[in-house]
């Protein structure tokens, strides 16, 4: 059963890892399940589909929103409007976007910069020498709060070598004085958590029938 494997799942977290339900395709009620079982963190990826959830338990406290797809331009102020936490923040020019509408809007998202450890045609990300060169224009930028990297492993490449890209990314993440590591999914959490993940985004794990 579902709550069965939240529980079990967050019973197995270490201080300081969070579980972000990716509930992409879940119904409103598949929610509530995970908020009656101590869950308050859900990741979309697709704003249309979110935007109903989210008015829907609007007057829940505590709840948090996390975009995790791929952010066009043209859904920038949507997504700043209605997430709190954006994790997939790829480019320079979208970073100032997203800057730009948040101060037009009075808003303070908390964002993590999506990092491409290995090449990967079908992601987006800063390279980790991309990142360092614009770091400094990222930093200024207002009406934002960087709080950690966010990376996507290839499909195609072994347990071992996602594990050692995963510690690639919590080192870069501790060089720039980021606290947070949004990384793992539902096949590779537990080596995740062994590199230093703070955020795991878990779907497949959490839903699908076993």
């Amino acid at each position: 059963m579902l709550s069965d494997r939240f529980i079990d799942i967050s019973k197995e977290l270490p201080k300081g890892v969070n579980l972000l339900a990716v509930t992409k395709g879940q119904s409103i009620s598949t929610i509530r399940t995970i908020l009656d079982f101590g869950g308050c963190n859900f990741g979309e990826s697709r704003l249309q589909e979110a935007l109903p959830k989210i008015e829907s338990l609007k007057q829940i406290d505590g709840l948090h929103w996390h975009f995790i797809g791929r952010l066009q331009a043209n859904k920038v102020r949507g997504v700043v409007r209605s997430f709190e936490y954006i994790h997939s923040v790829d480019s320079l020019s979208l970073a100032e976007r997203i800057s730009r509408i948040a101060g037009e809007e009075k808003l303070s998202p908390q964002v993590m910069l999506q990092v491409k450890f290995r090449e990967d045609p079908s992601k987006g990300g800063f390279s980790p020498s991309n990142l360092l060169e614009v770091w400094p224009q990222l930093i200024a930028l207002p009406h934002w709060r960087i709080v950690g990297l966010m990376t996507i492993p290839p499909l195609d490449i072994e347990l071992a070598n996602r594990r050692s890209l995963f510690y690639e990314c919590r080192k870069l993440a501790n060089k720039l004085n980021l606290p947070h590591c949004s990384m793992g999914m539902s096949s590779d959490w537990e080596e995740a958590i062994e590199a230093g993940a703070t955020w795991l985004r878990l779907g497949s794990i959490l839903f699908e029938e076993q």
